[in-house]
Parts: structure tokens; C-alpha cells; sequence
């Protein structure tokens, strides 16, 4: 049995930039990386959440991540920004990118974002779900170091590489929200099994001749199953072309892994899209959004993408959150590491 202790979000948030500061990241960097870790762990997505700092602390000290870069914004057309990330996180650059986004987006009805040279940045759905709170839709992609094999192979050339849109609603809080990847289930999941020392299910993930399997280790040395066969390929292949090609940043095929200590700065991408509503159709899109969403509510046992989340989020509001203690004894020894 996994031994677990609450902490508040507050909590959360403490601790995950303690130690990210202690690991030698900025406070400027570490802040918005820790506000995000205690928002994931809120919406119950564990792998993503604190499980992760002992990573990004490992990553920092290593070289694989610049815990002290300072991105780098251009507006080279009045409804573009860019962002360099120069090889630091990701949540640094997408705040600095999305001060520039969401004005340009309400003045000219749409507006993008690129950015480049980044690092992993998390749950996807936190970031287009900020800009449904400021009154946009967003759609989000990021790309991730190889790990889905093409149609008919078995050698990974796309990541599991997720999308994310954001419909805002009345309430100020997204009406809709689907966040995914290309993959059957997000490789961290299966990385978080393989910690654990836990079998995975059958369509997971495959080995290297393109077998299923349910060793999560044998399943991270071969490739993640597609989500959909062959359609899941097509996604991933979608999200490689925006948030790489289209951002200038590394291909999946020849980015280091976000696992492990092997290879530079994985300087990936992402790449978002924010659109005013209003602009496009006028009052038509509020009932719109209303209407799809209640035609799903309606139906008995039917539920949005997003709803698990919500729920959880609520809860852990006032509730906590349950945190395996093995996770928060690997965080106390980093900042212990420190201080010695």
C-alpha cells in the first residue's frame, strides 16, 4: 500500500519552489513552475505534479535545463510573438509569451504564440485553460522527444505530443476544456509505473519490435501506443509540424529525452493560438458552446472532457491533497543535499 500525506495547495507550492530554488533555479523561474505543479496536482494528474521536481531538479543540475534563462520575446507581426526560451523552462516563457498573446488577440481578434528552445511544460491544459479565463479560446500543442513509432514501423520519429483547446464560459471559467495527447496515455504515466514498480495495461505501450507489453520498462525502451492506431499518428504529426517546425524549435527525432540524465537541453516547442470569440461570431458563439455543452450533460452518465479534473480541483480546495510520501521524502532530500 502507497503511504500518502495531505498537504494544501499552499503547501505544495512551497515546497516544490524550495527546491527548485535550492537545485539552483531563479526564484523568477521556480515560481511560476511551482504554481503550476500545485494546479496539476489539484486536478489530480499525480505524474505530472510533484512526482516531477526530483526530475526538474535533476535536469537543472545537470545542464539539461537553464534554471536561470531568461527568455527572449519578438514581435515580428503585430499578431505573432515569439518567445526563446533559451534552453530554460518552459512556464518562464509561456507567462512572458501570454502577456503579449492576450492583448494582441483582443485587439486584433487572433493572435499566436511560438516558442522555441524550450523544455517540457507540463499539463498542456493548464496553460490554454488561463486563456479561456481571460475570455479566448485556446488551442495549445507541444512537442516531446520521440517516443510513437509510424504506422506500420516500430521506430519512434514523433512524440506523444499533446493538443489542447479552451472554450471560455459564462461563469469566467472554461465551459469546455480537452486536453490529450497522441498516445494512449501520457508517458509519464507509464514512467510513473515503472517507479512503482507496477505493471501497465495491455495498449499502453509496446516493445522494440512493436509488440504490446505490460513491463512499463520494456514499454520505455520501445514506444508509446498510439492513441487511435494510425489516427493518433496523424495527431502527433499535427502537433510536430506547429509546435516544432512552425516554431523553429528541435524535431522530436533529435530531441534528448525529458527522463534521464543523457543529452543537452531538449529545446522543444510549443505553440498556441488565441482567438476572440466575440470577433468572429458576435453573441452566436456563448449559446453555442452552451448548447453542445448541455446536449452532453443531459444524457445520463455522459460526461466533458475536463470534468474529472474540475471536480478534483474543487475538492482539493478545501480538502488537500493526497501525496505519496516517497515523492516528498526524494524532495526533502534535495533541499537536505543543499543545506549540507
Amino acid at each position: 500500500m502507497i503511504e500518502t500525506r495531505t498537504l494544501t495547495l499552499t503547501q505544495i507550492e512551497d515546497l516544490a519552489f524550495r527546491a527548485l530554488v535550492a537545485a539552483g533555479t531563479s526564484e523568477a523561474n521556480a515560481r511560476p513552475l511551482a504554481v503550476a505543479t500545485a494546479a496539476t496536482e489539484a486536478d489530480g494528474v499525480a505524474s505530472h505534479g510533484l512526482a516531477y521536481i526530483p526530475i526538474y531538479c535533476e535536469h537543472v543540475q545537470c545542464g539539461k535545463v537553464d534554471g536561470t534563462a531568461q527568455p527572449v520575446l519578438t514581435r515580428p507581426r503585430p499578431g505573432v510573438v515569439n518567445v526563446d526560451a533559451a534552453t530554460g523552462f518552459a512556464h518562464s516563457a509561456i507567462d512572458m509569451g501570454f502577456e503579449a498573446l492576450v492583448p494582441a488577440a483582443r485587439e486584433q481578434g487572433i493572435a499566436a504564440l511560438s516558442i522555441r528552445n524550450s523544455y517540457n511544460c507540463g499539463v498542456l491544459g493548464y496553460h490554454t485553460y488561463r486563456l479561456a479565463q481571460a475570455g479566448l479560446v485556446g488551442l495549445g500543442f507541444t512537442n516531446a522527444p520521440a517516443s510513437i513509432a509510424p504506422s506500420g514501423g516500430a521506430k519512434p520519429v514523433v512524440g506523444t505530443n499533446p493538443f489542447s483547446i479552451a472554450a471560455p464560459g459564462a461563469d469566467g471559467q472554461p465551459a469546455l476544456l480537452i486536453d490529450q495527447s497522441a498516445s494512449t496515455i501520457a508517458k509519464s504515466e507509464v514512467m510513473k509505473h515503472a517507479r512503482e514498480g507496477k505493471p501497465i495495461p495491455v495498449g499502453w505501450a509496446l516493445d522494440a519490435d512493436g509488440n504490446p507489453t505490460t513491463d512499463p520498462n520494456v514499454g520505455l525502451k520501445g514506444s508509446m501506443a498510439p492513441s487511435g492506431g494510425y489516427k493518433g499518428v496523424g495527431v502527433a504529426l499535427l502537433t510536430e509540424v506547429l509546435a516544432a517546425a512552425l516554431t523553429g524549435a528541435t524535431l522530436g527525432i533529435n530531441a534528448s529525452p525529458f527522463s534521464g540524465t543523457a543529452g543537452g537541453p531538449p529545446k522543444t516547442g510549443q505553440f498556441f493560438i488565441a482567438i476572440d470569440p466575440g470577433v468572429t461570431s458576435g453573441d452566436a458563439f456563448a449559446s453555442g458552446i452552451s448548447e453542445l455543452v448541455e446536449a452532453i450533460r443531459a444524457q445520463d452518465g455522459a460526461h466533458l472532457p475536463g470534468d474529472g479534473r474540475g471536480s478534483k480541483r474543487v475538492q482539493a480546495q478545501t480538502d488537500g491533497v493526497a501525496v505519496n510520501t516517497a515523492t516528498l521524502d526524494k524532495i526533502e532530500a534535495i533541499m537536505a543535499l543543499q543545506r549540507g
